[in-house]
């Protein structure tokens, strides 16, 4: 929350320190809610409350969202201004930070490498924590080459907290005290942890429809408090689409609004997802099949296996070197302690929402445990080895 947007990479070395000159401005902007002890609340000030969180609410929605981050439709550039400054209005920085950011949780969605993930950091660093630490304040503009070329987008950049203090000027001159506490504050912190409960709770609690290879869940309750965007595991399966509620009955207020906003031509080539995605009958793509595979396969633990198979070995007729060599060959051991693909298959069902994918993610994951168990096997011969060459 300040004017200092330094460009840089996400990718800059870790601080644990936490920037307290950013702390401060989103501390004030909660303490200051308690001021309408003494501004009181008036009628006028809780409708501009209401009326400013539903507006600013689609500005987050349809503008930082669905345009900046992934372009899902089209429109003017004179509307992609008013988008960006009503979106910014909300104090959650410039669009630019906010789109970088986004991209770059969706190449790394609950992996080490997210910046919010719940998984990794936690329910709290995930729904809040994350945008007070160093390494997350600059914007990488690289990720953002597209909405950088725009000078008028650049400029906003700049001042990230201009539209947030001219709307705060005007709930003053609207409603006084009240109007500036209860009207811009009050909507102002709603929007905060509505917005922020996306990347926490979304990834928490909800119902899984598609395999996505992260955490990613559809929350109805969600949904109708951020006006579509509780339909997390839908958009994370297309995140191209302009609607986020794939069925009729997953309300989608931001969605309707972009169609009314169509029929007057000031939106347009409202991206949506194909049928195939629809009907869950679309095949995942590399990476996903690669992290929902990891996931698999972390379910069962290659150290105990490991010990498992040398504690039986001379139950069996194979040596050492051949059960390594069967498994870097993907041979059936017929260990009992070694899970077959079958039981991998059982786990996934359980694991995992309807896909066609379900043999590749299986087959990837079998991979992947035989791989990490006879690495483990072996390890111990690898050493044995160096330490006769050291002795020679």
């Amino acid at each position: 929350m300040s004017f200092n947007t330094d460009s840089g990479p996400d990718s800059e070395p870790d601080h644990d320190d936490v920037m307290y000159p950013q702390v401060l401005p989103f501390v004030l902007i909660h303490a200051g809610c308690f001021a309408a002890i003494w501004s009181g609340v008036s009628w006028q000030a809780v409708t501009i409350c209401v009326a400013l969180y539903w507006l600013r609410m689609f500005g987050i929605t349809a503008g930082y969202h669905r345009y900046f981050s992934h372009r899902s439709y089209a429109t003017s550039r004179v509307f992609q201004f008013v988008l960006a400054f009503l979106a910014q209005s909300s104090a959650q920085k410039s669009v630019l930070w906010w789109a970088a950011k986004h991209r770059h949780h969706h190449l790394h969605s609950d992996t080490v490498h997210d910046v919010h993930s719940p998984r990794h950091k936690g329910f709290v660093y995930s729904h809040v924590g994350w945008i007070f630490y160093r390494q997350h304040d600059a914007t990488d503009l690289v990720k953002v080459s597209d909405l950088a070329a725009y000078p008028e987008l650049m400029w906003l950049h700049r001042l990230e907290l201009l539209p947030a203090v001219v709307l705060a000027g005007l709930c003053f001159l609207l409603a006084g005290w009240s109007g500036l506490v209860v009207g811009f504050l009050w909507s102002t912190v709603l929007l905060y942890h509505a917005t922020f409960c996306i990347n926490s709770l979304a990834h928490v609690h909800g119902r899984k429809r598609y395999v996505t290879g992260d955490d990613s869940r559809n929350n109805w309750l969600l949904a109708l408090l951020t006006m579509g965007e509780g339909w997390h595991n839908n958009h994370h399966a297309y995140q191209a689409s302009a609607r986020q509620g794939f069925r009729w009955y997953e309300i989608d207020l931001s969605y309707y609004a972009l169609v009314a906003l169509s029929w007057f031509g000031i939106v347009r080539d409202l991206k949506m997802p194909p049928k195939q995605v629809l009907r869950n009958e679309h095949r995942l793509g590399s990476r996903v099949v690669k992290q929902a595979a990891e996931q698999l396969a972390a379910r069962f633990n290659p150290e105990h296996i490991a010990l498992a198979i040398r504690a039986s070995i001379h139950e069996t007729e194979l040596t050492m070197r051949d059960t390594i060599s069967h498994l870097q060959h993907r041979a059936d051991l017929r260990l009992s302690s070694m899970p077959t693909r079958e039981q991998l298959l059982a786990e996934a069902q359980r694991m995992f929402a309807k896909t066609i994918s379900l043999d590749d993610i299986v087959d990837r994951a079998y991979e992947l445990l035989n791989d990490s168990v006879g690495f483990l096997l072996a390890a111990p011969a690898l050493q044995t080895n160096a330490k006769t060459n050291h002795r020679v």
